[in-house]
């Protein structure tokens, strides 16, 4: 639940204090409200992946008819956000009556915080799913960052770029297996969907699954879903990525993240082109295009024997290696005023302009980060600047405050990693294998706080 937004809607104000208090160590936000006539902005501008919702707001009522009304609503506007209900302590009638209108579980006052937090886990893995897999069916395309729609486009000049975006035209109007290789934020997301968008698939789903996010208990239900009672948490029929992606492309994005016995199980519903979901005994034909991506060495893990060899020819029909910003010069000067395009207008500082020496510091510069980084600081430099050229110094200074802040005062061990790591990257100008080694860690640890720290 740590990356989760939770929703706690009663009228008890001690209810609300002491929920947030137990619950954001376990979730990213939590956000209180006393008033359910607020629960539609709260919707729009939180999209909470859960409700923790209270059934009566008025001294002496325990009809639950005002909880009845907000949950009823709650999945008029947001069907795919889960509702948790708060009921009082033997009110068993309220809750199962809540739970067949729509209400996911529910907790007794007063709670006991272990039992409460479980119910939340479960209820978060179910809500995650159901949104995962809604945006499957709405994800036909997938955004370009420019607030268009339309579908992303590399954004390129040099020869290295021109010789992949030539594979991609060859490559999509075939079914062929597609492995996408890079560093992360080299944009491999990007070049999956424009393979989609090309394709004679491309009115159909793209499918994105980010296999690194999936716990490997998950993940055979996650990709090819599960029957009522097939485990614990199974409440309802669900059906899994594969067959959400039937008729289009599946994107199994940081493959190298599966475990051997996972990658087992893949490489059976591949080859047959069948799935079977858990508490099944039916199998499932479907008919997906397989395009998966990983900043991970799967060469060197084959013969590591962390990755399967005969899973990788199947994935691997043709690999695509997505260059680093680095080895893409010639491509930074168009890139940086993409970015400033869309953050000029996203920020209302139409007047901002590059500098022929900033854009020199520009394309000279390593990043590490690749072209996520870039983004990041056209963004913050946008953000930062107060005349007419951009002033990159600024975000520098206001950064070189916080670091300095940090030595003193704080001894925050995610803080400090992430500094190590960056450290550990430029000094070995972006090789990850060197940094891994000087860091003590393994490539995979190495990519996965990459990850983590969205470096």
């Amino acid at each position: 639940m740590k990356d989760a937004k939770i929703l706690i809607v009663d009228d008890e104000e001690d209810i609300l204090l002491t929920l947030k208090l137990l619950l954001k160590k376990q979730v990213a936000r939590v956000i209180t409200e006393s008033n359910p006539y607020h629960i539609p902005r709260h919707l729009r501008m939180h999209d909470p992946d859960l409700v923790l919702l209270d059934m009566n707001y008025r001294r002496g009522d325990t009809s639950g008819d005002e909880g009845f009304k907000w949950l009823a609503k709650i999945k008029e506007l947001q069907p795919e956000t889960e509702v948790v209900i708060i009921t009082a302590h033997g009110d068993i009638e309220l809750a199962v009556k809540a739970l067949k209108e729509g209400a996911l579980d529910f907790v007794e006052k007063p709670w006991e915080n272990d039992k409460l937090i479980k119910t939340l886990q479960a209820a978060m893995r179910v809500s995650l799913s159901e949104k995962k897999v809604t945006s499957m069916h709405e994800a036909q395309q997938g955004p370009s960052g420019d607030g268009s729609g339309k579908p992303p486009n590399f954004i390129a000049n040099g020869k290295s770029m021109m010789e992949i975006l030539s594979i991609i035209e060859k490559v999509s109007d075939t079914d062929a297996n597609v492995l996408i290789l890079g560093e992360n934020g080299t944009g491999k997301e990007v070049a999956a969907r424009q393979i989609h968008a090309k394709s004679t698939r491309r009115n159909k789903a793209f499918v994105k699954v980010d296999l690194g996010a999936i716990p490997d208990t998950l993940m055979e239900s996650e990709l090819f879903g599960h029957k009522q009672g097939a485990f614990t948490d199974a409440r309802n029929d669900r059906i899994g990525r594969f067959q959400a992606a039937d008729g289009g492309t599946l994107f199994l994005d940081e493959i190298g993240n599966l475990s051997l016995a996972s990658q087992t199980k893949l490489l059976s519903a591949l080859q047959n082109r069948v799935i079977t979901p858990l508490g099944s005994a039916q199998p499932v034909p479907v008919d997906i295009r397989l395009i998966c991506a990983t900043n991970m060495p799967l060469h060197d893990m084959v013969a590591e024997r962390q990755f399967r060899q005969d899973l990788l020819y199947r994935i691997n029909t043709v690999e695509l290696l997505v260059p680093p910003l680095r080895d893409r010069a010639d491509d930074i000067p168009v890139l940086t005023n993409y970015f400033l395009d869309i953050f000029k207008k996203k920020y209302r500082k139409v007047q901002l302009e590059v500098s022929e020496e900033l854009m020199s510091t520009l394309v000279r510069k390593k990043w590490p980060g690749n072209i996520r980084e870039l983004r990041h600081t056209i963004e913050r430099g946008v953000i930062m600047s107060d005349g007419s050229d951009l002033d990159l110094n600024a975000t520098s200074r206001s950064q070189q405050v916080s670091h300095h802040e940090d030595s003193e005062e704080s001894l925050n061990l995610e803080n400090m990693e992430r500094k190590l790591i960056i450290r550990a990257l430029r000094i070995n100008q972006g090789n990850v294998s060197k940094a891994a080694k000087e860091l003590g860690l393994t490539r995979g640890a190495l990519y996965r706080r990459i990850d983590k720290y969205d470096l």
